[in-house]
């Protein structure tokens, strides 16, 4: 038995010194990642803006990528880093040309005007941009209006159907199950409650709904009218004639220059670049943000922080890089308020939204902050409901045209399961209480008439307070903000007219602006949350979440893995009173 122990604990501390040993190994190459030489990329380059890429707020840290030997054009960069990298391609002279490559562009309609905005600012260089696709989707297209020259596969095509949403609606599922939701709301434009109260749109979302659909369209076809001199209204009906229907068609009526395969670009680029030889350089901005040094550097320093995803309580104790955990934001604000060294901060909202208790931690922080150094807000995406809560103490408001913002109202839902329970699974309930209210929320029975009342109140309370941040922030009369509240939905370009935001333009004039009011000549960013290494990632299990969800993008499609994480989503609804949007729309 004294063997036994001698060799398991000679054993045990062998692991621990060799887990710890190699630990800091990894450490060591992770660190010296940093140090290592920078990428060639040759002369007469072409970056690639590639559509098909989701290009999220902040980048990923990928340093297990290299540390394997992968290629670091297989690095996403955040979008912010996509527009000073463009911006930097205007002075280098290595680069020739920007090739920007259709692929069902993913991203939201302010993140694509961000990048339309990027690439008509390096188009200033007088350098060419040539864009191509096999099919442009109408974001793809959206973005490719700002090139010199369109082309499209003889095989492919455009899409030009117009806009459109889809809603789902769950009511009828719940009246099968004999699921009742018990729903409260303020605001008679707030439509998150209607998928589990009606079977279909109501005439008040339908009205918003139609219209900052139609100020979508509307920016998309002023974008194709001034770029491809085609009166808006033609282009609005060819779309209602279905006129597009392959790639001969957009030839036909001038939305392209001109139907090539993939190595008949290949040989436009390389006469345009000048290059000699049989292959383009092509550059992918993942590998040219390693090559270069596109940051902006100076004395002072302005603090970024990043804000997407939904508003949730508490803390990212899974580090989910789509939520904003007000415990975690509060603690980032808090430590760049105190921070002499930060003379302004860009707050960049791109949320739907989420609990209003986390929303309010979230307002409170950022006035605190916006009495010691200036607050620039710049929305992205959405900012709106709880995302437009966090918003509204800005010193000024920047939106893209195509920002869905607004959605002021708030709303709790209560699951009554009492019916299923009993009637489709056999399972009743019974037990005892010390007080009239003390099982107040079980989903097993039905709210009482009394239950009902409280958590309507509750819901009308929150709804003023929103009011009163809101007016407070925007220096505007309560009764005018609940006008324009109610939960309506509003676009960036209509939200200018009403106040609720200041200016149209990217999160780089956010950022010009910043410096403006902080009287800073130059200055570098820091951004947050900080970037944390792939190796804490690997530690803390985000990286292993991260690509199970991409295995499972990949084999159920973007639109029904978007569908799960809805439904997964509900649970957070119940009972907790909510800030957002019904649906992160997906607008076709």
């Amino acid at each position: 038995m004294k063997s036994f122990f001698k060799i398991f604990f000679a054993s045990l501390l062998a692991l621990v010194v060799f887990t710890v040993i190699a630990f800091l190994i990894l450490i060591f190459i992770a660190a010296g990642v940093g140090q290592h030489d920078k990428p060639y990329i040759g002369t007469k380059g072409i970056l690639v803006l590639d559509l098909g890429v989701t290009y999220r707020e902040q980048a990923k840290d990928n340093t297990l990528n290299t540390l394997v030997g992968g290629d670091p054009a297989n690095d996403v960069p955040g979008l912010y880093d996509v527009v000073r990298m463009l911006h930097y391609a205007k002075y280098d002279t290595t680069i020739k040309g920007l090739y920007i490559k259709a692929g069902m562009n993913s991203n939201g309609f302010a993140t694509s005007e961000e990048l339309r905005q990027a690439v008509l600012d390096f188009k200033q260089s007088k350098k060419f941009v040539v864009a191509y696709g096999e099919v442009f989707s109408q974001k793809d297209y959206y973005v490719a209006t700002a090139a010199d020259k369109i082309y499209c596969n003889p095989g492919g095509g455009v899409d030009w159907g117009g806009f459109s949403v889809k809603l789902y609606f769950l009511k009828g599922l719940l009246d099968k199950l004999e699921i009742e939701p018990e729903v409260f709301y303020a605001g008679k434009f707030k439509s998150a409650t209607e998928p589990f109260r009606v079977t279909q749109m109501t005439d008040a979302n339908r009205l918003q709904t139609t219209v900052w659909l139609g100020d979508l369209y509307s920016n998309f076809l002023m974008a194709t009218s001034e770029a491809r001199n085609i009166d808006t209204a033609k282009l609005h009906q060819l779309a209602n004639d279905g006129a597009i229907q392959n790639a001969d068609d957009a030839l036909t009526h001038n939305l392209v220059d001109g139907l090539k395969y993939d190595d008949e670009i290949r040989t436009e680029l390389l006469k345009r670049s000048q290059k000699q030889g049989n292959e383009v350089n092509f550059i992918a901005l993942g590998k040219y943000a390693k090559a270069i040094d596109f940051m902006a550097d100076g004395e002072d320093k302005i603090a970024i922080i990043y804000a997407q995803g939904d508003i949730v309580n508490g803390k990212n104790a899974e580090d989910n890089e789509e939520l904003i955990a007000s415990d975690d934001y509060v603690n980032i604000i808090r430590k760049i308020r105190l921070n002499k060294n930060i003379k302004a901060i860009v707050f960049r909202v791109n949320s739907p939204g989420g609990s209003s208790l986390a929303s309010d931690e979230i307002w409170r922080e950022i006035s605190l902050a916006k009495k010691e150094k200036p607050v620039v807000v710049s929305m992205g995406d959405y900012a709106a409901s709880g995302g437009y809560y966090i918003s509204c103490m800005g010193d000024s408001i920047f939106a893209d045209p195509g920002t869905i913002t607004g959605s002021i109202g708030v709303f709790s839902l209560m699951p009554n399961m009492q019916g299923f329970f009993k009637n489709k699974l056999g399972i009743t309930f019974d037990g005892v209480k010390t007080a009239q209210y003390a099982d107040m929320g079980s989903s097993d029975r039905p709210l009482t008439p009394a239950e009902k009342h409280f958590l309507q109140a509750d819901v009308n309370t929150i709804y003023g307070q929103f009011l009163s941040r809101v007016a407070s922030g925007r220096k505007r009369d309560t009764a005018y903000i609940d006008s324009i509240a109610q939960g309506r939905v509003w676009t960036g370009q209509r939200a200018i007219g009403i106040g609720l935001v200041d200016k149209i333009g990217t999160l780089q004039d956010a950022v010009d602006c910043a410096a403006r009011m902080a009287k800073l000549n130059s200055y570098q960013t820091d951004e947050y949350p900080e970037r944390k290494f792939s190796l804490q990632q690997l530690i803390n299990g985000s990286l292993t979440r991260s690509i199970k969800a991409d295995g499972m993008k990949e084999k159920i499609g973007d639109q029904q893995y978007q569908m799960l994480t809805q439904a997964q989503k509900l649970q957070q609804l119940f009972g907790i009173p909510q800030a957002k949007l019904p649906f992160d729309y997906d607008i076709q």
